[in-house]
C-alpha cells in the first residue's frame, strides 16, 4: 500500500452525516495515539508507516494503524491477529477477521478500551521483528 494525494478533507466530504462524528473520533484518537497526522492510503485513513517483511521474503509498506469507512461497518487495521487481545472481552459490541476489528459505530464499544487496544497492538507491530518504523 502507499499514501495517496488524496487529502483527508475530501475524504470527510464524502463521509455521511451518520458518520461523520464517529470518523473524527478516530481521526483525533488515531493521533493523539500514534503522534502521527493521518493520511490517505487508497480509501483507508492511516497513521505513521512501516515497512514489514515476511519470512516469505514478502514486503511492503502499510500505515501502523488505519481505519475505513465501510458501508456496513468502521474496519479498524491494527494487528496481524486481532483476536489474540483480552481486551476484547470488554470492548462491546464488534467483529473480528484476521487483522481487522468491524464497528458498527463507536457508541456499540467502550472507547478506553478500543484505546487500549490501539496502543497494544500498535506496539506490538513496532516491536516485531518484521516491522520496521519508516516514520
Amino acid at each position: 500500500m502507499e499514501v495517496t494525494s488524496k487529502d483527508i478533507q475530501t475524504f470527510l466530504d464524502t463521509v455521511e452525516d451518520k458518520r461523520k462524528e464517529d470518523v473524527l473520533t478516530l481521526i483525533d484518537m488515531g493521533k493523539r495515539l500514534t503522534n502521527k497526522e493521518p493520511k490517505m492510503w487508497g480509501t483507508m485513513v492511516g497513521f505513521g508507516k512501516v515497512h514489514y517483511r515476511y519470512k516469505t521474503g514478502h514486503e511492503g509498506d502499510m500505515f501502523l494503524f488505519g481505519f475505513a469507512n465501510r458501508k456496513l461497518a468502521l474496519t479498524l487495521y491494527m494487528s496481524y491477529d486481532i483476536n489474540q487481545f483480552d481486551e476484547l472481552k470488554d470492548l462491546g459490541k464488534y467483529k473480528t477477521g484476521k487483522g481487522c476489528l468491524y464497528i458498527n459505530k463507536l457508541s456499540d464499544v467502550n472507547q478506553d478500551v478500543l484505546e487500549k487496544l490501539i496502543v497494544k497492538a500498535t506496539n506490538q507491530l513496532k516491536n516485531s521483528d518484521m516491522i520496521t518504523v519508516v516514520e
